[in-house]
């Protein structure tokens, strides 16, 4: 029976639910409705909030140095990091994600998996791969989370920036990276009660905050894009794909 937990940071934690993948032939026919929310660079954010743009820093082609988001996700992951007890911390990770680096992702992982399961149909292998990477998408009816700017992926970290122990590592393709993954484990040894005590607080810090989690993920959440409606029960979405304000950009749009 799962129960509400304590954990090390003397919050009360209750389970996170079992959630199904998405439905994406459904999320990707969700109204957009488009707010017009600028992008914003995660760095201008104050303690408690920490920025890793971690594919840049792992040399991924055309990664930024920095994690965009629209000024809502901006405020919600304020007030996420605010809300969680002293000594932790939002660290993120990736934000708005440009096109080039998730058709890099998904073709990367669509490998990785053909390579381990060479007699796997391609339904099989799109259905794999999507578990973990969307797919890359510029249409403005059904884009790709992360080109939203409404797509965030996050984790908890120390006073001292070291992330916590979460059970697997950003990104890790394999089932443990489920969000759900250890409170279906029954009883579990304290560094596993331990793991799961802190997916359960990020998973409600945000939620709290008006975020959605992406099951197969978790670390990966959304505010305002499809996958939000999807999961938060809205009529629509309020972020399709998004460019930076590049100076290329302003010069063409103010030049007559």
């Amino acid at each position: 029976m799962h129960t509400i937990s304590t954990n090390a940071y003397g919050a009360d934690l209750a389970p996170i639910p079992s959630l199904s993948g998405p439905e994406w032939p459904h999320v990707s026919h969700i109204a957009i409705q488009e707010c017009g929310e600028r992008l914003l660079p995660m760095s201008l954010a104050p303690s408690p909030i920490k920025v890793f743009p971690a594919y840049a820093r792992l040399g991924i082609p055309g990664a930024i140095p920095e994690c965009f988001v629209r000024e809502g996700v901006y405020r919600a992951l304020l007030a996420a990091a605010r809300s969680l007890p002293p000594g932790v911390h939002l660290l993120v990770l990736d934000g708005w994600r440009p096109w080039r680096v998730q058709q890099y992702l998904f073709d990367t992982l669509h490998e990785a998996i053909h390579h381990n399961h060479p007699n796997a149909s391609e339904d099989e292998l799109l259905a794999r791969t999507r578990e973990f990477v969307s797919l890359p998408s510029r249409d403005p009816a059904a884009p790709s989370p992360h080109l939203t700017g409404g797509a965030v992926d996050v984790t908890l970290c120390d006073a001292d920036g070291l992330p916590l122990d979460m059970g697997t590592l950003f990104d890790e393709a394999i089932p443990a990276s489920h969000t759900d993954h250890f409170e279906q484990l029954g009883e579990l040894p304290p560094s596993q009660q331990q793991v799961r005590d802190n997916r359960r607080l990020l998973y409600h810090a945000m939620q709290q905050q008006g975020f959605t989690n992406l099951p197969s993920e978790w670390w990966h959440f959304d505010l305002g894009d499809q996958l939000w409606a999807h999961y938060g029960g809205h009529r629509q979405a309020c972020y399709g794909p998004a460019e930076l304000d590049t100076i290329e950009n302003r010069w063409r749009r103010q030049i007559s």
